[in-house]
């Protein structure tokens, strides 16, 4: 039975823990890539503590259809594939659901989206098809209902003098970027700006050097003339979106939850504050799976909130001879 408890109303530890249970048990008995992978572990099918259920490496969205059931898929979400040679896709069955949770989450953090005008600067993901950040943006960019929300390729010019005008203005702005693209915007432009929070939603693509977060948020923070940077973290595998409003500390709504494991050890958990590969519940990905392992290093801390320091190389990663599953 699918469980029938709204995620979106969860205000606990305990409602999280109890509802995260029911939807392993729920992907356990009708995911066949999830059930194979938690028999090979020796996982039993009843269990009743979140830190006995297992994550399942996000690699097995690129060669597995991570799906429950034979259900319709309404859309399919694909990654850029920059990292490797191969995509992973997210068949996605409720639209409604991946709507909810990126429309709840960004609530969650910063209130209304009618409160401002989403300026978007993501050219290497509207350059090509089946990106789930430019389906949540351009959803977001409709709700704002601004007249001058919008999309930016390469029109630097263009977005330099609205984004002026509008902060000079009073408008509170959104302005969401690549990396690399929000980098030769300053590069090009110099900003004071008083009313816009600049959100980035991290990597190069390929385009440039790689930077860690705080010589990238320096640059940023210069630039804009801002005092903090923002950041989103999010991945096609995942129907929700963790934020951080300064620091490079994000934190998740109360549907999502992450926690860290051994770098050597990918079946065992990682102490509060210590450096391990990060694993994250999505409770939003109910009809696929919920408990991922990322590529992704970070620290986890005893509030729930973690950052993220970098990824694996395909060469540290642990654990892949699960993947002949």
């Amino acid at each position: 039975m699918v469980p029938s408890h709204n995620i979106f109303s969860i205000q606990s530890k305990t409602d999280f823990e109890s509802t995260a249970l029911r939807i392993f048990d729920f992907q356990y008995n009708n995911n066949p890539v999830y059930r194979q992978f938690c028999i090979h572990l020796g996982t039993p099918k009843n269990v009743s503590l979140l830190s006995e259920i297992p994550y399942l490496p996000i690699e097995f969205f690129k060669s597995k259809k991570v799906l429950v059931g034979n259900k319709n898929v309404a859309r399919h979400f694909t990654s850029s594939g920059t990292t490797g040679n191969q995509h992973s896709t997210h068949y996605v069955v409720d639209l409604q659901m991946y709507q909810q949770s990126f429309q709840k989450g960004f609530e969650h953090f910063y209130g209304n989206i009618s409160n401002y005008c989403l300026l978007a600067l993501l050219p290497s993901y509207l350059e090509r098809q089946g990106s789930s950040l430019i389906y949540m943006v351009d959803d977001l960019i409709k709700k704002s209902g601004h007249p001058e929300s919008g999309f930016y390729l390469d029109d630097l010019d263009s977005l330099a003098q609205r984004l002026g005008r509008l902060d000079k203005g009073g408008t509170r702005i959104i302005l969401i970027g690549v990396s690399f693209a929000l980098l030769e915007l300053v590069e090009k432009y110099s900003f004071n700006l008083q009313n816009t929070i600049i959100m980035e939603t991290g990597g190069m693509k390929g385009r440039r050097k790689e930077l860690v977060r705080e010589a990238l948020h320096i640059l940023l923070r210069a630039g804009f003339g801002v005092d903090h940077i923002h950041s989103e973290y999010g991945m096609t595998e995942l129907l929700s979106q963790a934020y951080s409003q300064e620091k490079g500390i994000f934190r998740t709504p109360p549907w999502m939850s992450v926690s860290s494991r051994d770098t050597e050890d990918p079946l065992t958990g990682q102490n509060f504050g210590r450096t391990g590969g990060i694993n994250v519940i999505d409770l939003a990905n109910l009809n696929s799976c919920s408990f991922i392992a990322t590529q992704d290093l970070g620290k986890v801390y005893e509030d729930g909130s973690f950052e993220v320091l970098g990824r694996f190389d395909q060469s540290d990663i642990r654990g892949c001879n699960l993947m002949v599953l």
